[in-house]
């Protein structure tokens, strides 16, 4: 089976990395297949257990043109050649972009250096990865299924997923938010499968036994608020920087995040403007260890999560799941699917989107009061083990490729 990505390896997609991996350890021989090179200098101990190897394709068609010419004189004797390039017509009448026509080369060069010993592709992503994989599934003749995360979900035209559901065996997702969006727009009725992404909670270190009970008042220990994710405008980092601006002065603490992104430089700048440069720290995209470790060192977790100008939102967060792991309070956002994981006032704590004063309310409360952060960590991390294990979840999709390698064989070309 090949397995086609957006970009592997990435550090912000952890929960794809383990679920190749718990594929591999359900039996599954797969190649691993990514439209674009990794941008991240680092990566997670997950990605050296995969043994997959990693092809990829032409990033920007114009950068190895020789190998797009030999994928399309190849793919063009394909049976199925003519179907999709039908259906590739027809989907760049609807949408004439250049991400359209890079998509289609990559199909080409795809079709034709697939192995032929492949009998199944599965994507990551229902928007541009899945364009190339039902483009190349057409020609090569070959049953395709997916999973879809978050922006795909809800930036994708309604014309395209419905099409692509139709042409996929199935599809899962991780929010209960995603999966009725994707199942009003199938027309077969079970195309789509919720399926939480979980954590793998037997290799991630313990949380602590205990933490320090620091509830702001010393200026020398001050309370760590902590936040993960990229620098882009779905987490919501402006409003955590508003709502920490007008924190009461007689509360002492520092901000931390991990995560790179294109907004570091502006979000920065705005902590300075706000007066907040010297409380807050800037650590960049980091490997997992690191971030355990933070884990283990902050007081609270914040997560503004909003909706983007265009549509994107998050999922299901994995960093939300690995703090409550890990033993932290949890301050977020009723966003997608995390009211899915989050109780407000039960296992943490929930405010609107894009609402600083009410985040900034949230956070006081569990910084002045140990004891109540103690309880909503507690909490939260007994519904991660109960509920959001990632062995269940990567079961049901290994059964599932297994069962579609097994049956009637589709005809496959050289």
């Amino acid at each position: 089976m090949a397995v086609v990505l957006k970009g592997y390896p990435r550090l912000s997609e952890t929960f794809i990395a383990q679920e190749i991996e718990g594929l591999e350890r359900h039996g599954l021989r797969l190649s691993l297949v990514s439209l674009r090179h990794p941008t991240d200098t680092t990566h997670h101990p997950v990605h050296e257990r995969i043994r997959a190897a990693v092809s990829y394709l032409p990033e920007y068609l114009y950068q190895e043109p020789l190998r797009v010419l030999r994928g399309w004189w190849a793919a063009r004797r394909l049976p199925g050649y003519p179907a999709a390039r039908a259906q590739w017509l027809r989907d760049w009448r609807r949408d004439p972009t250049p991400n359209r026509g890079r998509r289609w080369g990559q199909a080409l060069v795809l079709a034709r250096e697939l192995p032929a010993s492949v009998g199944w592709l599965h994507v990551h992503f229902l928007h541009t990865p899945a364009s190339v994989v039902r483009y190349t599934a057409m020609m090569r003749g070959l049953p395709w299924s997916g999973s879809a995360h978050a922006k795909d979900i809800w930036t994708t035209p309604d014309w395209e997923i419905a099409e692509k559901l139709a042409d996929c065996r199935w599809l899962v997702t991780c929010t209960a938010a995603g999966r009725d969006r994707l199942a009003a727009l199938a027309p077969t009725p079970g195309t789509v499968m919720l399926v939480y992404h979980g954590l793998d909670l037997q290799r991630l270190p313990p949380a602590l036994a205990t933490r320090p009970v620091r509830d702001g008042r010393n200026s020398a220990d001050p309370v760590i608020i902590l936040s993960v994710g990229r620098r882009v405008e779905k987490k919501g980092l402006d409003d955590v920087l508003e709502a920490l601006a007008v924190l009461p002065r007689d509360i002492h603490w520092r901000f931390e995040h991990i995560g790179g992104g294109p907004l570091g430089a502006k979000l920065k700048a705005r902590a300075v403007q706000l007066g907040l440069g010297e409380r807050c720290v800037w650590h960049g995209a980091r490997a997992q260890a690191f971030v355990f470790d933070a884990y283990a060192r902050a007081d609270i977790f914040v997560l503004a999560s909003k909706v983007a100008g265009d549509g994107d939102r998050d999922g299901l967060p994995n960093v939300l799941m690995e703090a409550q792991f890990s033993g932290m309070a949890c301050v977020a956002t009723r966003v997608s699917a995390i009211p899915e994981l989050i109780d407000d006032g039960d296992s943490g704590l929930l405010v609107p989107p894009a609402d600083p004063a009410a985040l900034a309310a949230a956070l006081e409360q569990v910084i002045r009061d140990p004891a109540r952060r103690a309880r909503l960590a507690q909490r939260g991390t007994e519904i991660v083990r109960t509920r959001f294990s990632f062995e269940h979840g990567v079961e049901r999709i290994a059964d599932r490729l297994k069962r579609g390698l097994a049956g009637p064989c589709r005809a496959t070309h050289s």
